[in-house]
């Protein structure tokens, strides 16, 4: 038995965490909500996220306390090794992850089920000006990254979910909780990758 790895990925600002959080709340003990270790610096972390330093966190790949990490915007990211014990289990794991790491999270997790968060650009860039973490030239080129890239693997399209967040985030967290409910972990091996 094993349980799903709900990989959720989008733009920053796209409310990801905040759709993570709504669902971890829902499905109660069915489900971790894996926390995500970042170099940034404390006080600017996401919610849920632990910050390291860069060298805690090449500590930390170095010892193999870490299932997954990449670099993305001058940034590391990574998700502890313990998701593996709960997945063996059976208990399905939630986790922020990255459109760019996606390929070798595929090949490691067989019950992977990738979700992409939408968001209407204007809204995006007003989420993004909000949080007050990028500079305006920032904000641009984050717009510019995700205008441009929709490089999921075209061999998990067959079970990508998409979530648009343009609205109320309640709508949101509702619409993938569905989506979880319609999709068990036997439907995912069944489609392959």
């Amino acid at each position: 038995m094993s349980g799903r790895l709900i990989y959720l990925m989008g733009p920053s600002g796209a409310g990801k965490d905040t759709i993570l959080q709504g669902v971890s709340h829902m499905m109660g003990n069915r489900a971790l909500l894996a926390q995500r270790i970042v170099t940034r610096t404390p006080g600017f972390a996401d919610d849920g996220a632990l910050a390291v330093t860069e060298p805690e966190f090449l500590q930390m790949e170095q010892v193999g306390l870490l299932a997954m990490s990449w670099r993305a915007h001058g940034l590391a990211y990574g998700i502890l090794r313990h998701i593996d014990a709960r997945l063996a289990a059976g208990q399905d794991v939630l986790i922020n992850g990255s459109r760019g790491y996606l390929p070798i999270a595929l090949e490691r997790y067989r019950t992977l089920m990738p979700v992409l968060v939408c968001v209407k650009p204007s809204l995006l860039q007003e989420r993004l000006r909000r949080r007050g973490r990028e500079t305006e030239a920032q904000i641009q080129a984050r717009l510019v990254r995700n205008a441009a890239m929709d490089e999921i693997p075209e061999r998990c399209l067959a079970r990508l979910v998409r979530i648009d967040n343009s609205e109320r985030s309640s709508d949101a967290v509702q619409a993938l909780y569905v989506q979880l409910q319609q999709r068990p972990v036997d439907a995912l091996r069944e489609k392959g990758l």
